[in-house]
C-alpha cells in the first residue's frame, strides 16, 4: 500500500511518462527460505540486490535451482521476501498487482475458450477492463491479437494451435491487460528451435526495440538458453546456486533493432561464450547432484 493507502499497483500504468534510466523495479539484499521436509529451511535465494530500469530487457539466466524463477516470483508478488526489500516504482511489493503481468512456460490457456475469448479474458474479469466500453474491449483485444499476428484465428481453440501460436496467445493475453511490467518465466522454453527463433525475433519486435525507452514496457525474462539472452537483453543476470545469488552482470551492447544478422556476429558468439563460462561448472554440477 502507499502512504495514501491506494494498492501500489492501482496508480496509473502508462509507461510513457517516465524517462528513461528511472528505476522500475529495485530489490535490496533479498533473501528467501523455504521450509525443508526435515524441519530445517532451504535457503533459496540470498542477498540480491538489483535496480531494473523502466524500459529495459532484463534477462536472468543460470543453473537449475539457482533461484531465477523465485526471484521472478518476488517481483510478481507471488512469493514474499522473507528478508530484504522487492519494490515496484519505490512501493514494496506485498502480493500480485495489475501492474506486473507474468507470463509462463505452459500457456496457461483456457481450453474451453477461443484465441479472442483468451486474449479479453483478462479485459472481462479483472481491473484491466474497468472503465472500458464493450467496443473499447474489442478494439484492444482485436489490436494485440493483430499484434501478435493471430489475425484470422480469432476464432480458434487452443487444441486448433500450434505451439508457437499458442504461446502468442499468452503473450497477447498478458499484453492486453497493458500492465507496466512484463514478467516472463522461460515462456519460449517448450518451443521447436525453429519457432523458438522465429518468437525470439517477435517479441522484441512487439516489445519495441526501435522506440525510445521511455515508450516500452519493462521486461525480466527468465531462460536457461544463453544465446536466447544475449540476443534478447539489454542486461544479463548470472546467478550462482546454493544459494542463490548474483554472479555478474553482464551488459549486452549489441546494437537494436536486432535479427538474424546479430546472431552471426562475432561479439554475439563472445558474450554467449563469456556467460557460459561464467556458469558452466555448476551447470555440470546441477546435472550430477
Amino acid at each position: 500500500m502507499s502512504a495514501t493507502g491506494t494498492p501500489e499497483d492501482a496508480r496509473p500504468m502508462g509507461t510513457a511518462t517516465r524517462g528513461a534510466g528511472e528505476v522500475r523495479l529495485r530489490i535490496e539484499n533479498a533473501g528467501k527460505r523455504f521450509p525443508a521436509a526435515d524441519g530445517n529451511e532451504t535457503i533459496a535465494v540470498q542477498d540480491v540486490s538489483l535496480e531494473i530500469e523502466q524500459g529495459e530487457f532484463l534477462v536472468i539466466v543460470g543453473p537449475s535451482g539457482c533461484g531465477k524463477t523465485t526471484v521472478l516470483n518476488m517481483l510478481a508478488g507471488l512469493q514474499l521476501a522473507t528478508s530484504g526489500k522487492v519494490l515496484f516504482d519505490d512501493q514494496p511489493i506485498t502480493g500480485p498487482g495489475p501492474a506486473r503481468g507474468v507470463m509462463f512456460q505452459d500457456y496457461a490457456l483456457f481450453p474451453w475458450c477461443t484465441v479472442w475469448d483468451n486474449v479479453g479474458f483478462g479485459l472481462r474479469h479483472g481491473p484491466a477492463g474497468a472503465g472500458l466500453t464493450a467496443a473499447q474491449r474489442d478494439e484492444r483485444i482485436r489490436h494485440y491479437v493483430s499484434l501478435v499476428g493471430l489475425t484470422g484465428s480469432e476464432k480458434k481453440f487452443p487444441h486448433q494451435l500450434s505451439g508457437g501460436m499458442r504461446q502468442r496467445v499468452a503473450l497477447a493475453r498478458l499484453m492486453a491487460n497493458e500492465p507496466a511490467v512484463l514478467l516472463m518465466d522461460e515462456p519460449l522454453a517448450a518451443l521447436d528451435a525453429q519457432t523458438r527463433i522465429i518468437l525470439q525475433d517477435e517479441l522484441v519486435r512487439i516489445w519495441g526495440q526501435d522506440r525510445p525507452r521511455a515508450d516500452r514496457r519493462t521486461i525480466v525474462f527468465i531462460t536457461h538458453a544463453i544465446d536466447e539472452a544475449v540476443f534478447l537483453a539489454d542486461r544479463i543476470v548470472v546467478m550462482t546456486t546454493h544459494p542463490g545469488r548474483i554472479k555478474a552482470i553482464i551488459d549486452v551492447d549489441l546494437p537494436r533493432p536486432r535479427g538474424d544478422a546479430t546472431r552471426a556476429l562475432p561479439e554475439f558468439q563472445a558474450l554467449t561464450q563469456k556467460i557460459w563460462n561464467l556458469i558452466r561448472d555448476e551447470a555440470y554440477r546441477a546435472t550430477v547432484t
